[in-house]
């Protein structure tokens, strides 16, 4: 229920217009973000994204994307289901939404990972499920909405 009134709150702030960069959204942030990760994916002079970086910018951009709904939470929540459905269907017992997150952080940022998709696309998970799991996994979400709304007043 908190989580809920967090993106609400969130996503009034963003939206109003500020003296910087007019009116952003929340859906704006989430398309910033997407490029930048993406960019950094592709190799850009401008955008240089290691295992770390890349798996922030994931839980960032999947962050965003869940409070931007409309087709951007559909994306991310689509691609959150597929490492969510194989940690648990395990057969390993009733893992939780906090056992998942703890599983996609752990696959996030502790293997030493050839290519960058990869943590970017369990970033991506980890930012949906976070908001899901609830516990110390909230605050994370908490601070990427609280960095938007700081980001879209200016």
């Amino acid at each position: 229920m908190s989580l809920s009134v967090s993106v609400l709150a969130a996503t009034d702030v963003v939206i109003a217009a500020g003296p910087v960069l007019g009116s952003v959204g929340i859906s704006g942030l989430t398309l910033a973000t997407g490029l930048l990760l993406l960019l950094g994916l592709r190799g850009s002079d401008r955008v240089s994204l290691d295992r770390d970086k890349a798996g922030g910018f994931g839980i960032g951009f999947g962050t965003l994307a869940v409070a931007a709904g409309d087709l951007w939470g559909s994306v991310v929540k689509g691609i959150s289901e597929v490492p969510t459905s194989l940690i648990q269907g395990g057969g390993m017992g009733n893992i939780g939404m906090g056992g998942i997150a703890l599983a996609l952080t752990i696959l996030t940022f502790f293997p030493k990972w050839k290519r960058l998709i990869w943590p970017a696309l369990l970033g991506i998970s980890a930012g949906v499920i976070y908001g899901q799991a609830g516990g110390i996994w909230g605050i994370g979400v908490g601070l990427v909405l609280k960095l938007a709304s700081i980001v879209g007043a200016l």
